[in-house]
């Protein structure tokens, strides 16, 4: 019973709320680009597995689609970037919302780090000329700093 308490205490932390809020949006937003990933793979026709490309022809035919193609390409690396940012985020985040910062700070922290994110995908899509893209990268890894240094300092005194 006393671990259920401890449960229903985090679940109606306003914190921990916004955590689960904008954690949910940014990792959503990481699966939206597995779909575009495989939409721009479809249109462009470019798969990088032989089975992939069964629909498309037989033998020496279907190996024209087994190529890269660099609008695909873009998308993937768009992805693996939210890979490398977002992940850190999650497990980060989850620290600092349980170090017990302010819920105006932490609305703060996850709303940049969101609005970075959506940011930097746009402007990796379209694409929108740097420093755009670099900066909206900038900011969403500081946050996610800002926050590892709460928890740091939280923790260990720092």
């Amino acid at each position: 019973e006393g671990k259920m308490a401890k449960s229903t205490q985090l679940i109606d932390n306003e914190v921990f709320q916004a955590y689960a809020t904008y954690t949910a949006i940014v990792l959503l937003k990481m699966m939206l680009m597995s779909l575009i990933t495989a939409y721009f793979r479809i249109t462009r026709k470019a798969f990088v597995n032989p089975e992939d490309t069964a629909s498309f022809g037989k033998g020496e035919s279907a190996k024209k689609f087994l190529r890269t193609d660099p609008d695909v390409e873009r998308v993937r690396r768009g992805h693996l970037n939210d890979l490398e940012n977002i992940v850190p985020f999650v497990g980060i985040g989850l620290l600092y919302a349980l170090s017990g910062p302010e819920l105006s700070t932490a609305l703060l922290h996850f709303r940049i780090f969101a609005g970075a994110r959506i940011f930097h995908t746009f402007a990796y899509l379209i694409p929108l000329p740097q420093p755009g893209r670099g900066l909206s990268w900038a900011v969403g890894y500081s946050v996610t700093f800002s926050m590892a240094y709460r928890v740091l300092k939280t923790a260990w005194l720092l």
